[in-house]
């Protein structure tokens, strides 16, 4: 029984399945702007512009994308106060501040890591440069 196969007779969940719908939540999990959303709502409510400010780089169209996607999937709630103009606020819900503790993990380990995975890059790209390509009868 400890395996992800034996899920399958019982309905459960298999991402590594094509028709699972697991993996349209593991899209939405695996997206940049989703990890750091969900990481800058984690001190609390935030207005649109606000979190605009603080997203380095995210357009308004991808910002609202996102926000509409993770208010779908049940992990950022909308509140719309009525007020002149109308405010509004975005925060992480139960289920959103349950996964906010894994991608600010994902987010940590980026960081941490960068100088190491960029010098991987850069080598590999030395490496691919200097290697010689086949001859071809011509």
């Amino acid at each position: 029984m400890g395996t992800t196969s034996d899920l399958r007779g019982y309905g459960g969940a298999n991402a590594y399945l094509a028709a699972c719908p697991s993996r349209t939540i593991l899209d939405v999990l695996a997206n940049k702007w989703t990890m750091l959303v969900i990481g800058a709502l984690g001190d609390g409510p935030l207005r649109f512009g606000e979190l605009r400010r603080r997203l380095d780089g995210i357009t308004q169209k991808m910002l609202t994308q996102t926000l509409r996607a993770l208010e779908r999937d049940g992990l950022v709630s909308r509140t719309v106060y009525p007020t002149i103009p109308p405010r509004v606020d975005y925060a992480p819900t139960e289920l959103g501040r349950n996964v906010s503790g894994l991608l600010d993990s994902i987010r940590i380990w980026s960081e941490d890591n960068i100088n190491t995975v960029l010098a991987s890059r850069y080598a590999y790209d030395e490496r691919a440069a200097m290697e010689v390509p086949p001859v071809t009868a011509g």
